[in-house]
């Protein structure tokens, strides 16, 4: 029981906390947006001030308006007055521009074409003229148009005379529409209001047209005086129903609560008073506080979930005490399981890299096999051009005999010139015989290393002087369409001329008994690849045309060979990143063999 009352107390002490926390994070975040608006809206109404300010002392330098008010019987001077006081209006963007005498008399005007001129009207009763001429120095003041009942700005300034002397006041009226204008609620805060106050606490610029020229003061007693009356005529210049509430814990001394009451309910906001720069101008920016209420429900439910989670972790740990004693048993228990098991691991980790190494030297050994399988392919190849290669060497032979018997009987008879011309056949007989030679023994050597960048052109080159060499090539029309520039690939020579010795010899064995015999080798470039056709119209392929390349599968008898050449030829292609396939001719009767190799540049 005792654990529920504490947890009870403890839960009541978060709530008050939170609503406290967030009254006061929530009133010091309005505060803040507050002071942002107010700095922002004071800078603008300073830049305003501060652009027009100079304008008046500038237009009392022009020597028209000395001469206007020393001679205003003049009416070509008065006449050249006012169309300059026009010109001002127009340059510096203001609503009015006039000139007074020291009187107060308003002898020239920007309007002076206009019904409601100022000229001839007296304007002495105005702070801005007085106050020129009693500090003989710039005067700022803002009302209404006693004639025009507009708002606006009223800068002033003394014009002075050669000697120094005083001869009256130009004044220029801007409109403070833009002013109001430029207000815009901030982003964060969606319903914040403003005003601005004079000396008087009357506002004459707010954000809400209804509070436009009402007491602010907040006291019934204190009604707005004769100056006010005569800023604002006309007005009603009634106060508004508002009560101060005070100010809350940790905002600033500018800052405090405050209810106003309209249209029958009443709105609570936080305000914030910032003078205006130059003039007896208050800014008053009055944020809603019905963002409060939302910060301090936040901050509630905040505190609700960090009590909640306190009090979970609390039974959390409460429970694992509890149960600490029974998981050290375990622990020990699993500990001794877990040992075990690491041994059995162990043991089959050793086992496994066991049966890795044994893979590996079993892969090592596999390709191994291949390259000697790949090499008594060959070797059995020549073995079958074996006789063929004697024919070829007993013929250049037998003629280096007769020419070296021949060239005994020239010498006997002295006739050097026939000796020389048998020699110079013998010698061309043996180059042909060590070419052929070299040709072989290229052909039946290994390959020396990884696939590099070749011309296929020699290896099919190298791989016809081998068969033309056969006599079973005798009587066949073998036409090599050559490329005329280098046909680079990816690939190995030699490995390349055994796929073409493989295939052509099984293109000769093809066309066999035929009338006539013609194999036909052509190289073509398809997506970025090399494709080499070896085309023959013997009797074609048997009807599943992928059991050719199968080891020991032959349609011939065994002397022509064992049914390897293909299935070797297929490993190769593989090994080089190519593809070899075989089909029947579409085109005539025969076999087609393509072997694809991929393309390369010379400058890779």
């Amino acid at each position: 029981m005792s654990y529920r009352i504490g947890a009870l107390v403890v839960f009541l002490l978060t709530l008050t906390v939170s609503w406290m926390l967030g009254g006061w994070v929530g009133y010091r975040q309005v505060e803040q947006d507050s002071l942002e608006e107010s700095f922002r809206y004071r800078q603008l109404v300073g830049n305003e001030l501060n652009r027009y300010l100079p304008i008046p002392e500038l237009m009392a330098e022009h020597p028209l308006l000395e001469s206007a008010l020393s001679s205003p019987d003049n009416a070509k001077i008065i006449h050249q007055a006012n169309e300059e006081m026009q010109r001002m209006a127009t340059i510096v963007g203001s609503s009015d521009v006039y000139l007074m005498d020291t009187t107060g008399l308003t002898i020239a005007a920007n309007n002076y074409q206009q019904a409601g001129s100022f000229v001839g009207r007296n304007f002495s009763f105005r702070p801005y003229f007085y106050e020129a001429m009693d500090n003989n120095s710039s005067a700022i003041y803002f009302a209404l148009g006693s004639t025009s009942r507009v708002r606006g700005l009223y800068f002033s300034h003394p014009v002075r005379g050669g000697q120094g002397q005083l001869l009256g006041v130009v004044a220029v009226k801007v409109l403070v529409h833009e002013l109001e204008s430029q207000w815009h609620r901030p982003a964060s805060v969606r319903e914040a209001e403003m005003v601005v106050l004079d000396e008087a606490g009357v506002s004459f610029l707010a954000s809400k047209p209804e509070w436009l020229y009402r007491d602010f003061t907040g006291s019934a007693e204190k009604a707005p005086g004769e100056a006010s009356r005569q800023r604002y005529p006309d007005r009603d210049l009634k106060p508004v129903s508002l009560k101060y509430l005070g100010k809350p814990p940790g905002l600033s001394g500018a800052s405090g609560t405050l209810r106003i009451r309209e249209n029958g309910g009443g709105r609570e906001y936080l305000s914030v008073r910032t003078p205006l720069p130059r003039l007896d101008w208050t800014l008053q920016v009055m944020v809603s506080t019905r963002s409060v209420v939302w910060t301090r429900l936040g901050f509630v439910v905040g505190g609700i979930a960090i009590y909640v989670g306190i009090l979970l972790a609390w039974l959390y740990v409460r429970e694992r005490y509890r149960r600490e004693a029974e998981l050290a048993l375990r622990g020990e228990q699993l500990e001794l399981s877990v040992t075990e098991r690491t041994a059995d691991l162990e043991r089959s980790n050793r086992k496994l890299m066991d049966e890795i190494r044994e893979r590996e030297r079993t892969q090592s050994e596999l390709r191994e096999t291949q390259q000697e399988l790949i090499q008594a392919a060959k070797l059995a190849v020549l073995g079958q051009m074996s006789a063929g290669l004697n024919h070829e060497m007993s013929q250049p032979l037998t003629a280096i005999q007769t020419y070296a018997r021949n060239s005994r009987r020239f010498l006997e008879k002295g006739a050097a010139d026939m000796v020389d011309a048998n020699l110079s056949e013998i010698v061309l007989l043996c180059d042909k015989m060590a070419e052929l030679t070299r040709q072989f023994k290229v052909f039946a050597r290994k390959s020396e290393g990884p696939p590099t960048i070749v011309d296929f052109r020699l290896s099919v080159d190298a791989s016809l002087k081998i068969m033309t060499a056969q006599k079973s090539t005798a009587g066949i029309d073998i036409r090599w369409n050559r490329p005329e520039l280098a046909v680079f690939c990816h690939g190995d020579l030699i490995r390349i001329e055994q796929v073409m010795v493989n295939l052509l010899a099984n293109a000769v064995q093809a066309v066999e008994g035929q009338e006539h015999p013609e194999i036909t080798i052509e190289v073509e470039e398809h997506e970025g690849s090399w494709r080499c056709f070896v085309r023959d119209n013997g009797s074609g392929l048997p009807a599943n045309t992928e059991q050719i390349f199968e080891p020991f599968f032959t349609t011939k008898s065994v002397k022509q060979g064992l049914g390897l050449g293909l299935s070797i030829s297929r490993q190769i292609a593989d090994a080089l990143g190519g593809r070899l396939t075989g089909r029947n001719r579409s085109d005539a009767p025969g076999a087609e063999f393509e072997f694809t190799l991929k393309k390369r540049e010379a400058t890779e």
